[in-house]
């Protein structure tokens, strides 16, 4: 079951975070280049679950995140997700238009989170603007239907997934929700998941954006897990660290799961 988001956020870019824990949120799309930095600047407004649960037709435009079961592959290209509360509990297809390919291995149930803007299909005019080649025998069905334009993609494992085996995940995009529990530097801070880890607090390491998140808050990273390893760190990352901070990551996180986020994203659930 979906829960669906009560934020709206409207950004100045059009690419919104992905979401967590079986959510929906709608964001303003623009045509400018995609950005995945939360800032204060940023408004926010309620909107209804009436509003986000209706057709799609009525989301033609904007850009949402959202978090489901994937029911059925129809090509390399897209794939079908499935549920009763999504989308007046219509089939959502997601067209891959992210640059990267994205594979699910077969018998893997772990939800799917995308982020795109729901847009409608006119084959013709996705092929030439995204570069895709869609077979009209398998798309025709879809014509002129609204469907979502992803412009990322991640699996979007349950916490219990991640305590229980989390080598299954390293390296691989993910989606992580928590609280914002204890910011370390600029671009460090610690997330509080009681059913990640054992309970203990999950460090988060940004690269390329600087958060503007506050102790308490519930936000949403997106990005990869990596064991900790000093050496790998120093090396593949830019660390902004004093070292006070450095010690107590050596001392508390060495071989323990850090994720290394590229999107920190506000969620209100």
């Amino acid at each position: 079951m979906v829960d669906l988001l009560k934020t709206i956020t409207r950004y100045r870019k059009p690419f919104a975070g992905l979401l967590m824990a079986a959510s929906l949120m709608v964001v303003s799309a623009c045509a400018e280049t995609p950005s995945e930095t939360t800032t204060q600047e940023e408004a926010s407004e309620n909107v209804t679950t009436e509003e986000l649960s209706g057709g799609a037709e009525g989301l033609i435009g904007q850009t949402v995140s959202l978090r489901a079961e994937v029911a059925k592959t129809v090509d390399d290209t897209s794939f079908l997700l499935e549920d009763d509360q999504l989308f007046g509990g219509e089939d959502v297809l997601v067209i891959n238009a992210s640059g990267e390919p994205f594979v699910l291995t077969e018998g893997d149930d772990t939800d799917v989170q995308v982020t795109g803007e729901v847009q409608q299909l006119v084959i013709v005019d996705f092929e030439r603007e995204y570069g895709l080649d869609l077979d009209p025998t398998i798309y025709a069905d879809y014509e002129d239907r609204p469907v979502v334009v992803a412009q990322s993609i991640a699996l979007s494992p349950d916490p219990g997934d991640l305590t229980s085996n989390p080598d299954k995940y390293y390296n691989q995009r993910i989606a992580v929700a928590g609280e914002v529990e204890d910011k370390l530097s600029p671009t460090t801070f610690t997330i509080d998941e009681e059913q990640l880890f054992g309970g203990e607090d999950l460090l988060v390491l940004t690269q390329g954006i600087t958060p503007q998140t506050q102790d308490g808050e519930r936000v949403v990273v997106t990005g990869v897990l990596r064991p900790y390893l000093k050496a790998d760190f120093d090396t593949d990352y830019d660390l902004d660290w004093d070292l006070s901070v450095q010690k107590q990551i050596e001392a508390e996180y060495t071989e323990k799961p850090v994720f290394v986020a590229d999107g920190v994203y506000p969620s209100a659930m």
